[in-house]
């Protein structure tokens, strides 16, 4: 992993903004116009929807600017760069907000630090848009600047006369988070004491350097040590949030990769570690959304299996064509996945998890003990969550750190693993990773060879080329401990 965790962060205000070279008198709407036209056009033939809906933004910017700039007896305030262009010409303010806002949703920093520029010359225009401070927070949020984005949380708090979007629960979120990373560095601490002494002269980017020079040597100790030490400095020197939760997260992969004293990772530094990142997508208010649901993460989702049989079944022909419901029932836990069909005889009738791909639709109403989401890309997958899950359907939610599990938890780059892993193998890898399940079975996985068995609306799906389906059959053909036609037992 790699961490920001060098240069120190530069901070303006919103009236500051991001100063131009002192040979540059080009009006600061021009030079923001300008940066958003630069960077709409680097979009061109990207089919990803949120890159185009931002191509699409700049488009309307370009063409409002440039209708006003002819507009007679208004162009001079416009052109000349002072701050009476947002009042005679509203629908260019507007337009600006709107690409700054669709810059944001695509989600990258160099489109992050775009849209806070935005924000920068909207605001010294308005300092009292309730829009432009809440597109800045967002943004800030974004790139992790928890301390700014509380600012601009509140600054348009106070602008607003009621909190419609839960901007209060949303800053004791923030630092409710920080609260949890602060607690789980004092669990560092108090494991590995000799970081104290590595603080007192250390530098923290010459204490993380260490710290991995000694993990690849094996000496995780050490690694810890030295990476417990940077972390302090970090928070000591008031880093942004998602540098301090990058940290802290390589922390927790160390510890996962080597365990100490040859178990698992301290449980309440895991509470504390998966509280953080739970804090930091969602607020500490109860979302009406999840209808009651509890958010969980991975230690949560290890304690619901362990010491339990689980089976997870197919959606393929194979399954449609045999008879083993009863027996898929017998089992403690029973996985299924995105558009599965029920028929009592071939199938079982309970559902206890649904592992389902964001991107569709199906089966989201179907009651069930826990839903984990999967995706590839957190903006996306936050906003399917947002859209698609129903209230009262699901007792637990996966939180982020389930979101991608081959990817994020396992490492999995795509030199390693260069396919999209499917719904059914990020689920699988996930129960192979964690290890406490007395049984896992897989019932009818021939991957696609015999056809697939779903909803009616989802049959016409194709089964796409982007998954690797003979490389995930590899690798559960070297695990398996036992198979026949119907069953292959990893466990």
């Amino acid at each position: 992993m790699q961490l920001r965790i060098g240069k120190p962060a530069r901070r303006q205000s919103a009236a500051q903004g991001e100063r131009p070279p002192a040979d540059d008198v080009t009006p600061e709407l021009a030079r923001r116009v300008r940066d958003c036209a630069i960077a709409g056009g680097q979009q061109s033939g990207n089919p990803d929807p949120e890159r185009v809906r931002f191509a699409e933004a700049v488009r309307v910017l370009l063409t409002a600017y440039a209708e006003a700039a002819a507009t007679p007896g208004k162009a001079a305030t416009l052109l000349g760069g002072g701050n009476r262009w947002a009042g005679d010409h509203p629908e260019v303010f507007e337009a600006l907000l709107q690409a700054g806002r669709a810059a944001a949703a695509v989600g990258t920093e160099d489109l992050l630090r775009l849209a806070l520029r935005v924000t920068d010359t909207l605001l010294e225009v308005r300092a009292g848009s309730r829009a432009a401070w809440r597109l800045r927070a967002r943004v800030l949020e974004g790139l992790g600047d928890d301390a700014r984005a509380v600012e601009a949380h509140e600054r348009y708090l106070a602008l607003c006369a009621t909190d419609d979007h839960g901007t209060g629960a949303r800053i004791d979120a923030l630092r409710a988070g920080r609260d949890r990373l602060v607690e789980a560095l004092a669990l560092l601490r108090r494991r590995y004491p000799r970081a104290a002494a590595l603080e007192t002269d250390g530098d923290r980017t010459d204490l993380w350097s260490d710290a991995l020079t000694r993990r690849d040597a094996g000496d995780a100790t050490g690694a810890a040590e030295r990476m417990t030490a940077a972390l302090g400095l970090m928070v000591a020197d008031r880093r942004p949030y998602g540098e301090l939760g990058d940290a802290l997260t390589a922390i927790v992969d160390l510890l996962t990769e080597f365990p100490p004293d040859g178990g698992e990772p301290p449980a309440d530094l895991l509470t504390a570690w998966a509280e953080h990142c739970r804090l930091s997508e969602r607020e500490a208010a109860a979302d009406p959304l999840l209808g009651g649901a509890r958010v969980i993460g991975l230690s949560d989702l290890r304690n619901q299996l362990a010491g339990r049989s689980i089976c997870l079944v197919a959606n393929s022909r194979r399954v449609a064509d045999g008879r083993y419901g009863t027996r898929i029932d017998d089992y403690d836990l029973v996985v299924r996945f995105n558009s599965f069909t029920i028929d009592a005889p071939a199938t079982g009738t309970r559902t206890d998890i649904h592992a389902t791909i964001h991107k569709h639709n199906f089966n989201w109403d179907v009651p069930v003990t826990t839903r984990l989401v999967f995706g590839g890309r957190q903006a996306a997958w936050q906003h399917s969550l947002r859209r698609r899950l129903v209230p009262g359907a699901q007792r637990n939610v996966g939180d982020r750190t389930l979101r991608w599990p081959v990817r994020e938890i396992g490492r999995l780059t795509e030199e390693e693993w260069p396919t999209i892993p499917t719904s059914g193998f990020n689920m699988l890898w996930l129960l192979d990773f964690l290890d406490v399940s007395t049984r896992i079975d897989l019932i009818g996985f021939d991957f696609y060879s015999s056809g697939a068995y779903r909803l009616p609306g989802a049959m016409k799906l194709p089964i796409t080329s982007v998954h690797g389906y003979q490389r995930e059959r590899d690798w559960v053909t070297a695990r398996a401990r036992h198979t026949d036609e119907m069953r292959t037992s990893l466990r």
